[in-house]
Formats: structure tokens, C-alpha cells, sequence
């Protein structure tokens, strides 16, 4: 019987419903409405009603979670004798795993027979929740804890975020590009294909005119990119599911099979990119 337990983070975009099925337990991020200062985890606000208030005119903050939100969760399990591995989101785009691992460090010395393992997995959105999929895929077939670590180590360097947006407007507002790129972009319809480096961070790769070319890119990056292109790979979306629907057409089209999850993007990463972000994340030759 494993003796351990995985947690990550609403930066997975997961729905809670199937990391409850993996078994895989949830530390909820926080976003904040600007306008009213109030403030909601991913549960509290579905995904339509949020990309709604986004195209009004809503502006959204994130928080990472505090040492106490980490210490609330992990402290049950290391009483009942249970190690943790936290699959962490990328410490290029939120503070959240850095507080994990301090939170990690101080609860060993408080249960020195029990371990605390914190992977800073450099990946975002699904390309987080690829790797806590694959975490738990290597769970269920047995590995202890240090060997689902090793593997999921292993695949830092290799899981590939590939995504285009709609709207540069968005990733201005949030001080992701600036608003003359985005003024500009928007008057000559460039979409910019974009991935996360190796450090974990948001940077541009190409851009192309119009949203259809976009997304034939984004397949074919899947295609060109990918070490098995027959292998497993997970579609998102923010407020985008048609466009989702063509991507996976167009993969399968290439490869003959289809995307194991295509999920919504959440609040946390939505604040940030807005809606009609649309993104696919597999192992590749290369990030």
C-alpha cells in the first residue's frame, strides 16, 4: 500500500472532480476582483461566469498560497504517518512553490520520520496537470515516492507548453506584454504562438496572422515537437472550446489519436491571459 500522498494546485487547471478521482488532493490558489477587492478560489466563481466579467471589463489578481494554507494541508497526513509529494506550479510565474518547500523544510524537522518532497515542475496551467497525471499514473503502478519524484524530474526539461492567444489585451493588463504590442497586434490581427522556457516563464515564439493560422500552428508545433506524437498529451482552453475541438481535430488528423483531457483554464491562470487562450502540452524533444 503506498504510504504517501500527492497534493498540487488550482495552477494545474484540473477540475477538482477528476483530481479526486486520481486521488490527488487540491491546494487552492486565490484570485482577487479588483473592483470590489473580493476575493475567491477557483470553486467559489464557475469558469463561464469568470471569462464573462473578463469581457465587461473585470480585472483579476492572483495570490500564491501562505505558509499556513500549506501547513493546514500537510499537517493531517504527516500525523497519520504519510509522506507527501507536492507537484508544484512553476516558480517562473507564482511565489507558491517557493512557500511550499519552506513550508516543507520546517514540517520535516517537525516530523523528522516523515518526508516532505516539493517539485517545482516549471509548468503552468495543464502543462502542470500533464505532470501531476503522470505523478499519479507512476503512483498507481507502484513507485514509491522517491521514484515518482525521479520521473517526474526527469520531465521537467522536456514538457512543452504550446499556446496561442486571442487577444493581447489581456496579457498587457497583466503586465505580460506591453500595451503598444498589444495596440498593434490587435490592429494587424497577430496572434503570437507562445511557450514556457526552461525557467518556467512566458515567452514569444513566433506570431502570425489570424486566429485559424494559429491554431494550424500550434498542431503542427504538437506534431514536429512532440517525442511520440501517438503519446499522451492534454488541450486547454479559456472560454475557447470550439477552437479546442478544432485543435484536437487537427492532431488527430496528423496522428490518428486524440488529446486524454481537453480542459477549461481556470481563474488562476485566466486572470492573466484572458479568454480565448488555447494551448497544448505533451513530452517533447526538446521544451
Amino acid at each position: 500500500m503506498n504510504d504517501y500522498v500527492i497534493f498540487t494546485d488550482t495552477g494545474c487547471d484540473i477540475l477538482p472532480d477528476i483530481l479526486d478521482e486520481w486521488n490527488v488532493k487540491l491546494i487552492d490558489l486565490l484570485f482577487r476582483d479588483t473592483a470590489t477587492d473580493q476575493i475567491y478560489t477557483q470553486r467559489d466563481m464557475p469558469t463561464d461566469v469568470f471569462y464573462q466579467k473578463m469581457k465587461e471589463g473585470a480585472s483579476f489578481r492572483t495570490s500564491a498560497a501562505n505558509m499556513e494554507d500549506f501547513s493546514n494541508a500537510f499537517v493531517p497526513y504527516l500525523e497519520k504517518g504519510t509522506d507527501i509529494l507536492y507537484v508544484g506550479f512553476t516558480s517562473g510565474q507564482s511565489g507558491t512553490v517557493n512557500t511550499a518547500a519552506i513550508v516543507a523544510r520546517e514540517l520535516e524537522e517537525q516530523y523528522p520520520e516523515r518526508k516532505v518532497t516539493v517539485i517545482d515542475t516549471l509548468c503552468s496551467s495543464a502543462g502542470l496537470g500533464l505532470m501531476v497525471y503522470f505523478a499519479k499514473e507512476r503512483r498507481d503502478a507502484g513507485d514509491s515516492l522517491d521514484e515518482v519524484e525521479a520521473y517526474i524530474r526527469e520531465r521537467i526539461p522536456y514538457l512543452c507548453h504550446w499556446f496561442t492567444v486571442d487577444d493581447l489585451q489581456y496579457l498587457a493588463r497583466s503586465g505580460r506584454c506591453s500595451k503598444a504590442a498589444a495596440f498593434m497586434g490587435s490592429v494587424l490581427n497577430i496572434k503570437p504562438i507562445l511557450h514556457v522556457d526552461e525557467e518556467g516563464k512566458i515567452v514569444p515564439l513566433y506570431k502570425v496572422r489570424g486566429r485559424k493560422k494559429s491554431i494550424n500552428t500550434v498542431a503542427e508545433g504538437y506534431v514536429e515537437l512532440a517525442q511520440d506524437p501517438k503519446g499522451t498529451f492534454f488541450i486547454c482552453n479559456s472560454d475557447c472550446r470550439e477552437d479546442a475541438k478544432m485543435l484536437d481535430d487537427l492532431i488527430f488528423q496528423k496522428t490518428g489519436v486524440r488529446a486524454k483531457i481537453i480542459t477549461d483554464i481556470g481563474p488562476v491562470i485566466g486572470s492573466h491571459c484572458g479568454p480565448g487562450t488555447l494551448a497544448v502540452f505533451f513530452v517533447s524533444k526538446k521544451r
